[in-house]
């Protein structure tokens, strides 16, 4: 830990016996400590003194910590805040995260807890990188990924679950890779788990770990994916495939923060950021009794939605000369060149399997084509999923405007419906529309 110059630590809480508890703890941390008894002293503390950390406590004579937390939002957004709340209150942390604090301590403040949570905070990487690393990772410059970018080197500074929705082929696990590269867990593994890939028997075991001899073939101790991931993150891939009896083990160790291996007598404490996506519509799966809705609460504390490859064409070009310049790379072969009308063709083709089918198809027509030019007919695209979007019908076909353009609009809102499972509030959210809008759309063309 970098100690010279110290490291500053605000500490604002209006109980002086708390105040001193931290005080005594960061100090043999080396650690410079200074303390505000309220939201106008921690205020005026922030105005004179740059921070490397914010220690602050839930209720405040003139205040709450989440007030705290919005002010600095808005001064220094990359100075991390830690909530310390009441034990047991999971709400009000949950609404701490959700407003950017970093981590949340419980009281009465468990030393070891508060020494692990102010070592990870102080390990932030500096604002400065953040922005090229993830651009250099993420390629497009549409509004979509834009937006992506700037909610990732948010989240990246928190230690909140977040569910990673979207699409398959999308980019889900690079976007949680990136959380965790961005944050102060970068130095520690990372471990993805496509949950719908483990069978169920082997399921407790591949998550938890197992004593030899618990089980037939289990010839040595074994630590599970939890274990493999302390200090670090675990990702949860299609974390809706996970079947009802696991998704039970799957919370309490969230909650406990610990875990018992198959076979063992004892707890184990285990230190992850769990981060978790699906290609399924989980609020649906919660409805539907599929997935439990406390441990939906627990996972989906914040939503970070992944957008796909229609909803950022104009990214088609520059990811389509990225992956060629990879293959060439990777063939040892002059890179390939897009034919004008093949670029056009990707640019309306709707890609059901987003980026990753892009890939696929440029891997083919990289191999098929003839002179390293890649012609529309060498990307062999279904016609199904071919549109003419942004294209203007024939005039001479149009009898009545109003009609036509009401049946424009019936196809989009059925198309977006169908492609969010007949969630009205996530179709509503991709066609950029409010609730209310959305609703009185259906409502007009016999949809509702």
């Amino acid at each position: 830990m970098n100690t010279s110059p110290r490291q500053k630590i605000l500490i604002v809480d209006d109980e002086p016996d708390i105040r001193e508890l931290l005080e005594i703890t960061l100090g043999r941390m080396k650690l410079e400590t200074f303390s505000a008894r309220n939201l106008g002293e921690a205020q005026a503390l922030l105005q004179r003194e740059d921070f490397d950390l914010c220690l602050t406590d839930m209720r405040l004579p003139d205040g709450t910590g989440l007030d705290l937390v919005q002010h600095i939002q808005q001064r220094d957004p990359h100075l991390p805040v830690a909530m310390i709340t009441a034990y047991g209150n999971l709400e009000t942390a949950i609404s701490a995260l959700k407003a950017g604090a970093f981590d949340f301590l419980t009281k009465p403040v468990e030393l070891p807890r508060l020494r692990e949570l102010v070592s990870s905070a102080l390990r932030m990487p500096t604002a400065g990188g953040l922005g090229t690393a993830i651009e250099r990772r993420l390629l497009g410059d549409s509004p979509p990924m834009a937006n992506l970018r700037k909610q990732i080197d948010k989240l990246a500074r928190s230690q909140a679950p977040v569910y990673i929705s979207g699409e398959s082929g999308s980019g889900k696990e690079l976007v949680a890779r990136l959380i965790h590269e961005q944050g102060p867990r970068a130095g520690q593994p990372f471990m993805p788990v496509n949950c719908g890939a483990i069978p169920s028997e082997l399921m407790e075991s591949e998550f938890f770990g197992h004593r030899k001899g618990s089980f037939t073939g289990a010839v040595e101790d074994k630590p599970g994916l939890f274990q493999a991931a302390h200090g670090g993150t675990l990702f949860l891939d299609e974390v809706a495939d996970l079947p009802l009896s696991m998704q039970v083990k799957l919370l309490r160790a969230i909650q406990e923060k610990a875990v018992r291996s198959v076979g063992g007598q004892q707890e184990t404490v285990v230190d992850v950021r769990i981060l978790c996506a699906t290609h399924k519509d989980l609020e649906a799966e919660v409805a539907a009794e599929r997935f439990r809705q406390d441990l939906y609460y627990r996972l989906n504390v914040i939503e970070l939605r992944v957008p796909s490859l229609r909803e950022r064409r104009d990214d088609i070009e520059a990811l389509a000369m990225h992956v060629l310049k990879r293959l060439a790379k990777d063939t040892g072969q002059p890179e390939a060149r897009l034919h004008p009308q093949a670029l056009e063709a990707l640019k309306n083709y709707r890609f059901p399997g987003n980026v990753r089918e892009l890939e696929n198809v440029l891997e083919r027509a990289h191999t098929l084509c003839e002179n390293r030019m890649i012609e529309a007919q060498d990307l062999r695209l279904s016609e199904g999923n071919c549109s003419a979007d942004g294209a203007l019908a024939d005039l001479t076909q149009i009898d009545n405007l109003e009609d036509y353009l009401e049946s424009v609009e019936r196809k989009l809102i059925l198309q977006a419906l169908e492609e969010t499972r007949w969630n009205r509030t996530a179709a509503a959210q991709r066609l950029s529309l409010s609730f209310r809008s959305m609703r009185y759309r259906l409502k007009k063309l016999g949809l509702d």
